[in-house]
């Protein structure tokens, strides 16, 4: 029962990832999200590191203790940093699920539009 539910209304996300751009659409609803990847880590005092902003609003962020990544920027590898990436993926797919109380496990394509000269393993 519960398979079926998450077949039936699980969204599709279409993922399309350039070095500076990153762009996901709900293929059933045509929402989009589209934004800068990059992520800004800031060292707290205990020397831990933790997400100070996602998008446009970390290239905006300028302090000592801020290190700004973009995990799709790397001469020859679209992902440079898998555990970045991943967490600007998650807060891209959340925008998704804003308001909703089912959040189901999303079917995801990724589409790497560049950085494919080698082929795709």
């Amino acid at each position: 029962m519960l398979k079926w539910i998450q077949k039936k209304f699980a969204p599709v996300l279409y993922v399309q990832i350039w070095e500076d751009k990153l762009k996901v659409t709900d293929i059933k609803t045509k929402q989009t999200y589209e934004d800068v990847p990059l992520l800004a880590l800031q060292s707290t005092k205990s020397g831990k590191k933790v997400i100070a902003a996602i998008g446009k609003e970390a290239n905006e962020l300028t302090s000592p203790d801020i290190q700004v990544i973009n995990p799709f920027s790397h001469p020859r590898l679209l992902f440079s940093d898998f555990h970045v990436g991943e967490k600007i993926l998650q807060h891209a797919f959340s925008t998704f699920y804003k308001g909703k109380f089912l959040k189901l496990t999303p079917k995801t394509v990724i589409h790497p539009m560049e950085k494919t000269e080698g082929g795709l393993l």
